[in-house]
């Protein structure tokens, strides 16, 4: 499927960051357009699976002054407990097929659209997964003019399961 973007972003990254510390040291993470910060929240959410307190605390920092709430974490644990894959579907070379194993170096596109900036101080950006037949949204809230976190994504709604568990593949 395709997609009328008036603009796309790719980000390589050679690690999945594991902790605030490790997310903090990639050059992305100073946070200056909304394009680095809907990359950084793909890698965040990867680290579900790994450790969810750590994913947590990532998170807070891409969403900046505005943490997550009981009901985002219990969101999480329902959407993520038990397919952990989804985030990875986001990576490039993923596919139901190979069980969403990402290649390395680990690639991320943000794509934006027509209407991605209709509000001021907002911006409506796009991620493929490759096991949905559309793109997913985040949007990105700026602070100061210069600062872009997190607002809300929907990235997470159910997608093709990976291979293995396929009981008719």
């Amino acid at each position: 499927m395709s997609f009328s973007g008036q603009k796309s972003e790719t980000f390589t990254f050679e690690a999945l960051p594991k902790n605030l510390e490790e997310l903090k040291a990639l050059p992305e993470c100073d946070l200056s357009s909304p394009f680095k910060t809907a990359a950084l929240t793909v890698l965040v959410l990867c680290n579900y699976g790994n450790d969810v307190e750590e994913t947590y605390n990532m998170l807070n920092y891409i969403k900046g002054p505005r943490e997550l709430s009981v009901f985002e974490k219990q969101f999480l644990r329902d959407r993520l407990g038990g397919k952990e894959y989804k985030p990875f579907s986001f990576l490039a070379g993923t596919s139901p097929d190979n069980n969403y194993e990402p290649s390395k170096p680990y690639k991320i596109t943000v794509f934006d659209g027509m209407y991605s900036y209709n509000d001021e101080g907002y911006a409506k950006l796009f991620i493929r997964s490759s096991g949905a037949d559309t793109e997913r949204p985040l949007t990105l809230r700026a602070k100061g003019g210069t600062t872009w976190y997190l607002w809300e994504q929907f990235l997470l709604s159910d997608i093709r399961i990976p291979k293995k568990d396929d009981p008719w593949a």
